[in-house]
């Protein structure tokens, strides 16, 4: 097993960071581009594993992909294979074939579509009857993961009587429903976003070059870094103000955390401004990614904090929730799930263990946001090389600290 074995960085941090591409927008791309039958190549595409998966299953002549622990690939693949004329299957790791996917396969079949499982119900692996699709109506529960409507989205302007989307429940992750609204406009197409009802109607994707942003999720560890360093400086090639990602809130989130962003021609400028709040209570209902982030983050810097909205971090690569009650309960934090969806932590301790060892769970982000526990204790990740699946060069830069 690979061990990634972390001491105290150093004490002055001033670093020039060159960020991965975003790859939600990245796996978004490529898509939007095959159904635009589009000859322009993606500019600066992410080089993480999500998007290589999608890549090679879009330029394959297979009939077969198995797509990994990459999870936007497999709900996105899931759509598009459902309207493409052909006989596929596609798999995943362990994890993914104990990834839900059943409220998506239901909701292509009333479209038109015809999806089987070859294993577990509702579950991965799937063998697909690619075909045209009639569309129509359909009621979603907004509360599971805003990637099956995003995928439903992006290959609605294909079904012949166009897709209204009606969204029921309490509607998680918006920033990512409104980046693939705005995406499918710039390729073209109208989409029609009002009072919980998504509407597209029939019609045709424009081929459109295309350039994809540097990855605000990937930012907030760096945010995370400078929090708990409380000293020095971090620019972010390639990040502005203006952004489709919903991570970008991270800005604004970590004022309240220390650190002062200044938007730059070229990207952004971190500093500390030695703001800090008594308690740090959040929804992140739109941006659960972050969660890890703060809660690491939050507790290194004695923090007490209350986070609500993390619903889908049940079915990410792993339990996120407990994941974190565990982890972090092995530098002496004691966390709480005090109610379905939210994450505790009152300022209650334990004895830390003598050795820190962070398992990782085959989650690129655990690895990423207990690393900067290292700037106050050693400490050990396990299974580092999962950073791949969204930031390839994560430890490259991370090494970076101890220079």
């Amino acid at each position: 097993m690979d061990i990634k074995k972390l001491y105290s960085p150093t004490d002055f941090i001033q670093l020039e960071i060159n960020l991965p591409a975003s790859k939600s927008i990245s796996n978004r791309a490529l898509i939007l581009n095959a159904l635009a039958y589009s000859p322009y190549e993606i500019q600066n595409l992410s080089d993480c594993d999500d998007t290589r998966v999608t890549m090679k299953a879009l330029d394959s002549n297979d009939t077969t992909f198995d797509i990994g622990a990459a999870g936007t690939a497999m709900r996105f693949l899931t759509a598009f294979l459902s309207k493409t004329v052909g006989e596929w299957v596609i798999t995943g790791s362990e994890r993914m074939k104990n990834r839900p996917i059943k409220l998506l396969v239901d909701a292509l079949n009333s479209l038109g579509a015809r999806i089987e499982y070859i294993e577990k119900e509702g579950f991965p692996p799937l063998r697909i009857f690619g075909s045209a699709l009639l569309g129509g109506e359909i009621s979603l529960n907004g509360s599971v993961s805003s990637q099956y409507i995003s995928a439903l989205m992006m290959i609605a302007p294909y079904m012949q009587n166009g897709l209204k989307i009606k969204l029921e429940g309490n509607i998680i992750s918006v920033p990512y429903i409104q980046m693939t609204m705005s995406m499918m406009k710039e390729f073209g197409v109208h989409v029609k976003y009002k009072n919980n009802e998504i509407e597209i109607k029939s019609q045709l994707y424009k081929p459109t070059p295309f350039k994809v942003e540097s990855d605000w999720s990937a930012a907030s560890y760096w945010y995370e870094i400078l929090s708990i360093a409380g000293k020095g400086q971090i620019f972010l090639k390639g990040l502005n103000r203006n952004s489709y990602q919903g991570d970008s809130k991270a800005a604004e989130l970590f004022e309240h955390l220390g650190v002062k962003t200044d938007y730059q021609s070229e990207g952004i400028l971190l500093t500390p401004s030695g703001n800090l709040t008594n308690k740090f209570e959040y929804d992140f209902v739109n941006q659960p990614d972050l969660a890890q982030t703060f809660a690491v983050t939050c507790c290194l810097k004695n923090i007490p904090f209350h986070f609500k909205g993390l619903q889908s971090l049940k079915i990410k690569e792993t339990n996120r929730i407990a994941a974190l009650i565990n982890e972090l309960a092995k530098p002496g934090f004691i966390l709480f799930e005090p109610a379905e969806g939210e994450l505790l932590w009152n300022g209650e301790r334990c004895e830390a263990n003598k050795k820190i060892s962070i398992d990782t769970y085959e989650d690129h982000r655990m690895a990423m946001a207990f690393a900067p526990v290292a700037l106050k204790m050693p400490v050990e990740i396990k299974h580092p090389e999962v950073v791949s699946k969204s930031y390839p060069t994560f430890w490259y830069d991370f090494d970076l600290l101890l220079t």
